[in-house]
């Protein structure tokens, strides 16, 4: 299970939402690329990077701030926020970007989807965020009538490396992951699912390591980890002890 920590730019610092509400944006950094340095050093082993404007905007809005962090750090990066077209996808992974995440256009273009896994196998995941059961798009700003297990079922054969399921009731407020809800969707599909939403303290850490949770690929903490609420090396050492840990670093 690979522990992920999130980086959220918002005019190119570093922030936390609260159910997805630009609103109420906490900023706990200045400095994108300082804060990824110190995950690093902390011994992440990948970083989950969302360029919040560009997920309102529909295109980049925080390419600065992405571009130091890859120049600041060695870690693989999966981005997402606004990429919506293969020139934009292709434009990140040329720049080192590890791992791009497709949101909204997996609900409005799922063939864009399937052609960026068939051209880049390995570095597209799908994030799904949904708000009472059903998929949100356009930086959770509007609701769609699909749900996320519909939605994972549609790229089933498309070679779509992950899932990024985020419950926006939890995001930001560190009630705990919606646990049922990611594991009936990791269920439901052989694509890999990671968890997002709500991870607030190192007992979330260990939930995920119960046996039930096998199936899942790894879950993203942000808040929990700027107020200190989740120690970095100890969540790291569970996930060691439990032998869940990747066995180096992927690419």
């Amino acid at each position: 299970m690979i522990l992920f920590p999130a980086i959220d730019l918002k005019e190119g610092r570093c922030v936390r939402l609260v159910q997805g509400d630009m609103a109420q944006a906490v900023v706990f950094n200045d400095d994108p690329a300082a804060q990824a340095a110190a995950f690093e050093a902390q011994g992440f082993s990948w970083l989950h990077v969302v360029d919040l404007d560009g997920a309102f905007a529909g295109a980049p809005m925080n390419a600065a701030a992405v571009d130091a962090i890859l120049a600041r750090v060695k870690l693989p990066v999966q981005l997402g926020g606004g990429i919506r077209d293969m020139k934009t996808l292709e434009a990140w992974l040329a720049k080192g970007v590890s791992r791009v995440i497709i949101g909204t256009a997996a609900v409005r273009d799922p063939a864009f989807v399937r052609e960026a896994a068939r051209r880049h196998p390995g570095r597209i995941a799908v994030g799904i965020d949904a708000k009472d059961g059903r998929v949100a798009v356009e930086g959770w700003a509007q609701t769609s009538s699909m749900t996320a297990e519909e939605l994972g079922r549609r790229f089933e054969d498309a070679g779509v490396a992950a899932i990024i399921y985020t419950d926006i009731a939890r995001d930001g407020i560190l009630k705990g992951l919606n646990i049922e809800m990611t594991l009936a969707l990791a269920q439901a599909v052989t694509i890999p699912v990671i968890a997002s939403g709500g991870l607030a303290s190192i007992e979330d850490v260990h939930r995920l390591l119960q046996p039930d949770c096998a199936l899942l690929a790894g879950a993203i903490t942000g808040r929990a980890l700027y107020d200190g609420r989740i120690d970095p090396r100890a969540a790291l050492a569970a996930i060691r002890e439990a032998g869940r840990a990747p066995s180096a670093p992927a690419s």
